[in-house]
């Protein structure tokens, strides 16, 4: 997904000035207003000695995250801190290896002569739209699924070369095709790939796994239902930070969300449910998958430049629990299996990780924020089993018969929009309708996320969409809102301009909390405040993401940070896909003005704040780029 960034500020050389940069003054008194709000608030709130620290903790820990979110907002007169030049010479290698882990080859899967769409799908795939109506039987555990499985969601899509430079796309998206995400499978004994029950690392571009440790053969029947398995996700922050400098953290978390949703749907195409297990610490991850064999980063005070191999680290984010659709209601008992993943530590494992760069930049305000955000060891979380919801559908004619394998493998990034594609107002409702955390069921308002693919996460939604509609038929052009969670709705109105109106569109489906805010034109302003990207005015729509943020932070505690964006990356997830299985395109923006933004809505506060952007309508394509099947690729890293 391209994250486009203003060449201006791209076009020099980093030099040592900006490495210094402080945050303006404004800025400051921003982010001094709200600590001493916060620090009252917390000082009534503690009523003990232990208590009192814990706060304290808290509160040091909130901090650091709204100064990191403050310092990283990109503004008309500046953007956040990052390299004035790519140093080609040290861009990182996309693929992890893990030198001298054996290698256990999945299998391929037959494509057609059409290496841009690539369509194995075998002939009882299941159709994209209806996996959101309800899941498939679900198929066992095998070398086979297994294999299907990597290849729908973290594998390798395509090659493309144009000139001398080859590079390749993967079927999760990434900001900058930089792909930040490493993933994990932590599984019981599978035919043909192993008699142990085993940790390995995915290889996307051999589309293989990297046996990493065997496990004892009691862990997975104590702890899950049979024919489950875990799939863990981590970041490399050190790979955007290259090309983005401070505002990575940022970028690396959408990934994770974007990975979410792609583990989810290519589960969903097998008959398998997934769901986060959020119980989970930090150190339980780590362990988990096989990460105590990267040392501890010791980062300085301040951005420096230098050889730092320790930056190369994997930070562990998830661990999704993959089982089969339909078995009912079952628990997972976090205490005892935070026990058991403690024995992981003892594990004979294999393999070293590559390199990835000679010599880095150490953006040090990345790495203090990663190490508060750390989520601890929640012992009173218990493991929700929901029953599947499906979506809501009022326009199922709109997509195009792909099965779910056509639209993840067939998903590209759009570069450019046409300014001429118009879809119609159905197609446009029945898009919104997938993005709804709750679907379509008898349980009244939009909250819980209960529908494909957001019933992977274990918080409700907190991620809402403003929408700048610029070419949908019958729909005037102008600004309208999604409220993704109705219990804040009332706030939302109080948060925003007085001047919005707040009804419901002509023709709006009764289910769909979507609003018209003004019927004005935004082309000009979606744009500018897309850091002055046309393809945020040449589609039929662009949106921003806005979370419910501070008041969440101070609620559920400053590692739901990261989580907030997963949630705007999951979401992105889902209007890449529907934007391709209606025949349109899509793209994630990364890049724009967070403030300006908020001016528009009319946000003084920091309650609510846009977390990322995106663009969907009739692609432009470059027939100078070449397309290439994924596999087998060409003999040369991208």
């Amino acid at each position: 997904m391209p994250l486009l960034h203003s060449s201006a500020w791209l076009s020099a050389p980093l030099s040592p000035h900006c490495l210094h940069f402080l945050p303006s003054t404004s800025v400051l008194v921003n982010l001094a207003t709200t600590s001493r709000t916060f620090i009252t608030t917390m000082a009534f709130s503690s009523s003990s000695s232990s208590s009192s620290s814990k706060a304290l903790a808290d509160q040091e820990n909130l901090l650091q995250v709204l100064k990191y979110h403050q310092q990283t907002k990109h503004a008309y007169d500046k953007y956040a801190r990052g390299p004035r030049g790519l140093d080609w010479a040290n861009q990182p290698n996309p693929f992890r290896r893990y030198v001298s882990a054996p290698l256990l080859p999945l299998l391929h899967f037959p494509t057609n002569t059409n290496t841009e769409t690539e369509n194995p799908s075998p002939s009882d795939a299941p159709l994209y739209s209806s996996v959101f109506l309800s899941l498939p039987p679900p198929k066992p555990i095998s070398h086979s699924t297994i294999s299907q499985f990597f290849y729908d969601s973290l594998a390798l899509s395509a090659w493309k070369s144009t000139g001398y430079s080859t590079w390749s796309l993967r079927v999760n998206p990434s900001s900058g095709n930089l792909h930040p995400t490493e993933a994990y499978i932590i599984a019981p004994p599978i035919d043909s790939l192993s008699t142990s029950p085993f940790v390995a690392h995915y290889a996307p571009k051999e589309h293989s796994l990297e046996l990493r440790a065997e496990i004892p053969s009691g862990f997975f029947p104590k702890f899950f239902p049979q024919n489950s398995f875990l799939v863990g996700l981590s970041s490399v922050f050190w790979r955007e930070a290259w090309k983005y400098g401070e505002r990575a953290f940022r970028y690396c978390n959408h990934d994770i969300g974007h990975a979410i949703a792609a583990v989810a749907m290519a589960a969903a195409g097998l008959g398998w449910d997934v769901k986060l297990l959020d119980g989970l610490g930090n150190e339980e991850l780590k362990k988990l998958m096989g990460l105590q064999c990267f040392p501890e980063f010791k980062f300085p005070s301040r951005p420096v430049r230098g050889k730092f191999p320790d930056i190369e680290f994997e930070h562990p984010d998830c661990v999704l629990l993959v089982f089969p659709n339909g078995i009912g209601q079952f628990d997972v008992n976090y205490k005892e299996l935070s026990s058991g993943i403690s024995e992981f530590s003892k594990l004979e494992w294999k393999g070293k990780p590559n390199s990835l760069s000679k010599e880095h930049v150490c953006w040090d305000i990345i790495y203090q924020t990663a190490e508060v955000v750390k989520k601890p060891f929640t012992v009173g979380d218990r493991f929700a089993s929901d029953p599947f919801q499906s979506s809501g559908v009022c326009s199922e004619g709109s997509y195009k018969d792909f099965t779910v394998r056509e639209v993840v493998r067939k998903r590209r990034s759009a570069v450019d929009m046409d300014r001429v594609t118009v879809i119609q107002r159905e197609t446009f409702y029945q898009i919104l309708l997938h993005c709804l955390p709750s679907g379509c069921g008898n349980r009244g308002k939009q909250r819980g996320q209960l529908a494909l693919p957001f019933r992977a996460l274990s918080w409700d939604a907190e991620v809402h969409a403003v929408l700048f509609v610029h070419r949908v038929a019958r729909l005037p052009k102008g600004l309208y809102f999604l409220v993704r969670n109705e219990d804040h709705f009332d706030e939302l109105k109080k948060s925003m301009s007085a001047d919005f109106a707040w009804v419901k569109p002509e023709g709006c489906p009764d289910n769909l909390p979507l609003y018209e805010l003004d019927t004005s034109s935004y082309d000009m302003l979606a744009k500018q405040v897309s850091c002055h990207q046309d393809i945020a005015s040449d589609g039929c729509f662009s949106l921003g993401m806005v979370a419910r943020f501070e008041t969440t932070l101070r609620e559920k505690n400053a590692w739901m940070y990261p989580r907030l964006f997963w949630e705007t990356g999951v979401l992105g997830q889902v209007l890449y896909l529907e934007a391709h299985a209606v025949g349109i395109s899509a793209t994630g923006i990364g890049c724009y003005f967070d403030g300006p933004v908020h001016k528009i809505l009319g946000l003084k506060e920091s309650n609510f704040q846009s977390l990322y952007h995106f663009t969907v309508g009739g692609p432009v394509l470059d027939k100078r780029i070449m397309s290439l099947p994924a596999y087998p690729g060409p003999s040369i890293d991208a």
